[in-house]
């Protein structure tokens, strides 16, 4: 018996299901990486998770590739597809804060911006991702560090519960309690094992923060690295901290003959009492002469989202990325050379610090296994001229190339691009065997296989 027709899917659906020549449909294929340019055949913008279940059937019963898009921010395009169907969630942006448990539960197709505003308003947050128009789902999926990941651990370990359909296209609730099996598998397994419509996080207190940029002059790299590498070691855990690359953008803290040239920065965020920020950040001023310094007081939404306006839409983008335990002087050496190469305003290196509480959650609690890095690099090519491809591609593939021998074999996932689906195995460690049992349970046919992808 045959599945459903495209007809017959809008009939059982609420949201808008969208194919070619639709009103809308050319805006909808639309994601944010723009080297991605996919043709679905059926664009389902889901209401409720009833349209999940319906769509995620007729995928299957059809034999069609299967999409998940959450906040689109996908660099390898996983959000979308040729010729299969998408599930489409930029309508489902809810928030529900409960501020006597402290938790939040939200849509699929919710921002981190979104969340941080509606936690601010309570004065609690949860660890998000650096750019605020990051969906949560996919962020959460494969693990999810940001400026409060050393204070309050990854984002899913805040992670409570998932209402999740599977392949078979069961709606469940997952939980501790509940098909624990699959609640771990979704903790770091990324989009392997089913749709999230609904996830519910612990929120922590979180208001204001101290903090912003500082940036040093290129001959201070070696200086910089080695303190950072030893500083965040037992630095307060109130303590964001990460360095990073970037060509100054016209900022009033840059100076004005400083724009566009590149840099070596630190972007602290302390979230502790506002007045201990003087002392705790006073290493960091002190350890090389400083060209500009934005450090100051914000919102956490505000800072949280600082690194949007870099960081738009229609770019495009090709990232890579790696763990590390330790922070070699052959690492440092790789920063220092390929690191002021940075093409584009747009692009940049990140080094970000996933220590503290990130180490206190055993490596086998969740699927993310990396709990002995310290370091996690991503190098984000980003660019607005398709022109340009080949050389900053190329960019981004000589600095992985040169970090490589100094760092472990896998990176964070959500850093991956579609090109190293060959890092799937050690991305997971001692974990990995465990996530192809679980993929042989929930999806034996591999029907969620558009991701960094655990084949069954």
């Amino acid at each position: 018996m045959s599945g459903p027709t495209v007809d017959e899917l809008r009939e059982r659906v609420r949201g808008a299901v969208l194919t070619p020549g639709d009103e809308g449909f050319q805006e909808a294929r639309v994601v944010y990486n723009a080297m991605i340019d996919r043709r679905p055949a059926v664009i389902v913008r889901v209401a409720n998770a009833g349209d999940v279940i319906t769509t995620v059937r007729y995928a299957a019963e059809h034999g069609l590739d299967l999409a998940v898009r959450g906040g689109a921010h996908s660099a390898p395009g996983f959000g979308t597809c040729d010729g299969g169907v998408v599930i489409d969630f930029s309508g489902l942006r809810g928030v529900r804060i409960d501020p006597v448990r402290r938790t939040a539960r939200c849509d699929a197709g919710v921002t981190w911006g979104d969340l941080n505003d509606a936690g601010y308003a309570f004065g609690l947050g949860v660890t998000g991702g650096i750019i605020s128009t990051t969906g949560i789902a996919g962020l959460t999926l494969g693990g999810g560090f940001g400026h409060l990941a050393r204070s309050l651990g990854l984002s899913c370990d805040n992670l409570i519960s998932a209402d999740v359909v599977t392949a078979d296209g069961r709606f469940r609730t997952v939980s501790e309690e509940e098909e624990p099996d699959l609640f771990w598998a979704l903790r770091g397994g990324g989009g392997n094992f089913g749709v999230v419509t609904s996830f519910e996080f612990r929120l922590s207190p979180v208001t204001d923060v101290v903090a912003g940029p500082i940036a040093y002059e290129l001959e201070s790299v070696p200086t910089v690295l080695r303190f950072y590498r030893e500083f965040i070691q037992d630095a307060p855990e109130q303590l964001g901290l990460f360095p990073g690359f970037h060509l100054a953008p016209p900022l009033p803290f840059i100076p004005e003959d400083r724009v566009g040239q590149p840099f070596i920065l630190l972007f602290p965020c302390w979230s502790g009492p506002p007045e201990e920020a003087d002392k705790v950040l006073a290493p960091l001023r002190d350890l090389a002469p400083v060209v500009a310094d934005g450090v100051g007081p914000a919102p956490y939404p505000a800072f949280a989202a600082a690194f949007d306006p870099l960081l738009p839409w229609g770019m495009q983008n090709y990232w890579k990325g790696v763990f590390a335990a330790e922070l070699t002087d052959g690492a440092i050496a790789a920063h220092a050379e390929y690191g002021p190469r940075v093409p584009t305003v747009n692009s940049g290196m990140h080094l970000y610090s996933i220590n503290g509480a990130c180490h206190r959650v055993p490596a086998d609690a969740t699927a993310f296994a990396h709990r002995e890095a310290t370091f996690a690099t991503v190098i984000a090519g980003v660019w607005p001229d398709p022109a340009d491809n080949p050389a900053n591609t190329q960019w981004v593939r000589d600095y992985y190339d040169a970090l490589a021998p100094h760092s472990d074999e896998a990176g964070y996932i959500g850093f991956m691009d579609h090109d190293d689906q060959h890092r799937i195995e050690a991305n997971y460690r001692g974990n990995y065997n465990r996530l192809v049992e679980l993929k042989r349970r929930y999806d034996p046919g591999n029907l969620f296989h558009l991701n960094q992808n655990i084949a069954p």
